[in-house]
């Protein structure tokens, strides 16, 4: 799977997450970051993209430990193989 195609689905999870929490989701580039920024995300909305990116995708680049990411584009390579 290629980075883009990633980012779409990093795309489409985050926004199932914002409108389940009744907030709009703002468009999504490999700059955005996922934390601190524009996205309405916490930790626990973070921690269930990345479990979600694992099952549609069939990998987790976090199964020797923890990688450091900050941005939509970053997770995006760590899953795109």
């Amino acid at each position: 799977m290629t980075e883009a195609e990633t980012l779409t689905h990093i795309t489409a999870i985050v926004t199932r997450i914002l409108d389940d929490k009744g907030l709009p989701a703002p468009a999504i580039t490999p700059d955005t970051e996922l934390l601190g920024g524009e996205l309405k995300i916490d930790s626990l909305d973070l921690a269930m993209l990345v479990r979600e990116l694992e099952d549609v995708i069939g990998h987790d680049p976090f199964a020797e430990g923890f990688i450091e990411f900050r941005t939509a584009g970053e997770l995006a390579k760590l899953y795109a193989k």
